[in-house]
């Protein structure tokens, strides 16, 4: 991209329009090149001066924001930030949008708006920069009818997820499997959990997320997936058969007790400017579950990450890193790759099956031995 950032802003906020033009112009190398109240002035508005990105609300008159970024994503692809609201239902929505295709999001203070948006100046123009050379591909027409509508409750139920892979059999409880994203990764941590058996060994997972939405990203997921998966409790065992998510706002980590892995969760500092941060989880499983590790470090903006990974693949982990054309953001794997972290690049749609297969060896193996 040459030039400035050309952006527009949508939302029904006086205020808010206001606010982000500001943050947006005091930068140089972005310009807010309009505003619109509602998706229809948006519409006209984006038609005429084809911006790099939109900054959207999801909540405006005439037309709902997911309703518009549904209809977006399908005819006009474009990189889009939502401005969210902090609340369990803007959450759910929240997770709607990214799954519509939705780069990335910006949860909004529900008091102090003027003070709260100039705090968060720095987090908006840095989603904003990586919104603008993201990888944004077109919604399919499905993907609009399978999101229920927020006011529309059980009316219409997402469509159905793939089905998942027969069971794997005996394979050893020692094993885990560690999963690492930022930006674009909610979705893609999707594809790998809905493809996992119902026996899969424990899940760990760090995904860049802020408090309060990663109770509604484990609900989802949980809905659509053979294991169950949640939202990582402080001292709770990992099981097989689980995925745990990182709290947002809390570092995640694996300890041993006895026999069992155990979760760890606290209120460390952030790590490479993360909490949850993946280096943490990562490094904690180079020394704690060593050569029984598997490693997938997927779509995600900087190198979070990428020095742990090589220090599992140095204590005998196997890893996976998903490759350039299927991410979002190439900044994490491509790190990783740096680092001498990867076993294999693969597409996202081929890492769940590429480590079914894996672990169906080990089980064989195992049964060998047996």
């Amino acid at each position: 991209m040459s030039g400035k950032i050309r952006v527009i802003v949508v939302d029904d906020s006086a205020l808010v329009r206001s606010l982000l033009s500001e943050i947006i112009n005091r930068q140089s190398d972005m310009e807010c090149i309009g505003t619109a109240n509602d998706p229809l002035i948006a519409r006209e508005m984006i038609r005429e001066k084809n911006p790099d990105v939109i900054t959207l609300d999801v909540e405006m008159p005439r037309m709902d924001g997911i309703d518009f970024l549904g209809r977006l994503m399908r005819l006009r692809p474009m990189p889009v930030v939502m401005i969210s609201t902090l609340t369990e239902r803007g959450a759910e929505v929240t997770m709607r949008a990214l799954e519509l295709g939705a780069v990335d999001f910006v949860a909004k203070p529900r008091v102090g708006l003027s003070s709260g948006l100039n705090e968060l100046a720095a987090q908006i123009v840095d989603k904003i920069r990586v919104a603008a050379v993201a990888h944004v591909r077109r919604a399919p027409a499905r993907s609009a009818a399978a999101i229920v509508h927020p006011d529309a409750g059980a009316a219409t139920a997402p469509a159905p997820a793939p089905a998942a892979s027969a069971l794997l059999g005996r394979v050893s409880t020692e094993k885990v499997i560690c999963i690492g994203a930022s930006t674009g990764g909610t979705e893609a941590i999707r594809e790998v959990l809905i493809h996992m058996p119902a026996d899969s060994p424990a899940i760990v997972i760090t995904q860049h997320m802020p408090p309060g939405f990663t109770t509604s990203f484990a609900a989802r997921l949980n809905s659509l997936c053979q294991i169950t998966v949640k939202e990582a409790v402080n001292g709770e065992r990992i099981l097989p058969g689980h995925a745990y998510i990182a709290p947002g706002g809390r570092q995640f980590y694996l300890a041993r007790s006895g026999a069992n892995y155990v979760a760890v969760v606290d209120d460390s500092p952030p790590v490479n400017r993360h909490k949850p941060s993946v280096e943490v989880l990562f490094k904690s499983a180079a020394s704690v579950v060593g050569r029984n590790a598997y490693g997938i470090m997927l779509t995600g903006m900087g190198g979070d990450g990428a020095a742990a990974m090589r220090e599992m693949r140095d204590a005998g982990s196997y890893n996976y890193v998903q490759d350039e054309a299927s991410c979002i953001v190439f900044g994490m794997p491509r790190e990783a790759i740096a680092h001498g972290a990867a076993d294999e690049v693969l597409p996202l749609s081929q890492i769940a099956q590429a480590l079914i297969a894996r672990l169906r060896g080990s089980t064989d193996r195992l049964h060998h031995r047996i």
